[in-house]
């Protein structure tokens, strides 16, 4: 098939780039470049199955159809274009959420025009800081609508919102996934992720962050596990629109969370304690019954394993 993946060089776009490839797919990758990386995507420039476009949703993409193999046609498209960490997102607020409306609207004329299933990257931030636990795709949420989070929270919300009023009118193929916290190899260093964080902290020896009392909880999904359930969801049945919440219900405190990857670091950091951020969510885990039943899909890489695997790939790159 031939596969449009928008946000290709972040994190996760360049690892779905690689299962797709590696699937048999014919990929366009496009990305801004704000906060993707052209070294995520670097390995796959000299494949012929893939082509990088770079190109910010938030103006019009049109494709050549020499650019698409010679065919002007779309099959699938992931959009996973907008900075997905707090840092990253309020540094341009408005940008993020133009990001998810304008660029969104965009992506949906494109899926429409080409008659593709689209499969849009939603996020746990939907639920804001919830007040039922864990979250269930019914949840409406808690989210502040003017805080320093809420370009990304509810332009998340937004952009689901956008997904089902093109679903219902104009009948066009849709996929909701709901991704929790998802940790790996190529995680920026200075993402502002927890886990990125705390794994260079701990490597270079310095003091480990932690805000509040490191109380907050947190679900942690390996991204090879979310990668699967991405392409599952996707590629399931056209009656299956989603919301599906992906991520692991295994709930670690954050307090949890710096001691496993100070032991597995042998690192000699102390940890540091700070106030916690504006509207940060104290509670935050998936309920996955919908994507165990409909997706036949769980996570199956435990926290230690995939601590092990990220620590590995982020030593070789601060060496």
């Amino acid at each position: 098939m031939n596969i449009l993946i928008t946000g290709v060089a972040g994190f996760i776009g360049s690892h779905l780039a690689e299962a797709l490839i590696a699937n048999g797919h014919q990929i366009i990758g496009v990305d801004n470049l704000f906060t993707g990386s052209l070294e995520n995507i670097k390995h796959l420039q000299n494949n012929a199955n893939f082509k990088f476009i770079e190109h910010d949703i938030v103006e019009p993409l049109f494709l050549d159809p020499s650019v698409n193999s010679g065919q002007a046609k779309i099959d699938q498209i992931y959009n996973l274009a907008c900075p997905a960490s707090p840092i990253h997102y309020q540094n341009n607020a408005v940008h993020t959420i133009k990001a998810n409306t304008l660029g969104v609207i965009n992506i949906l004329g494109l899926a429409r025009k080409y008659g593709a299933t689209i499969l849009q990257a939603s996020t746990s931030e939907v639920y804001g800081d919830p007040e039922i636990h864990p979250q269930t795709e019914e949840y409406r949420g808690n989210v502040n609508p003017i805080g320093p989070r809420a370009c990304y929270d509810e332009g998340k919300r937004v952009a689901e919102t956008l997904c089902f009023d093109y679903h219902r009118m104009h009948g066009l193929k849709i996929k909701v996934a709901r991704i929790f916290n998802t940790y790996g190899p190529k995680m920026s260093f200075n993402d502002g992720r927890v886990v990125s964080n705390f794994i260079v902290q701990a490597l270079q020896n310095q003091p480990i962050t932690i805000y509040g009392q490191g109380e907050q909880t947190r679900s942690f999904c390996y991204v090879s596990d979310l990668v699967e359930g991405l392409i599952k969801l996707m590629n399931s049945g056209e009656e299956v629109t989603g919301p599906i919440n992906l991520g692991n219900p295994e709930e670690f405190t954050i307090l949890e969370l710096a001691k496993k990857v100070i032991n597995l670091t042998k690192s000699s950091s102390e940890l540091v304690f700070k106030d916690l951020p504006v509207d940060d969510p104290q509670k935050r885990c998936p309920n996955i019954t919908k994507a165990k039943e409909i997706l036949n899909w769980q996570p199956e890489i435990d926290l230690e394993e995939g601590l092990k695997l990220t620590i590995s790939e982020f030593k070789e790159r601060l060496c």
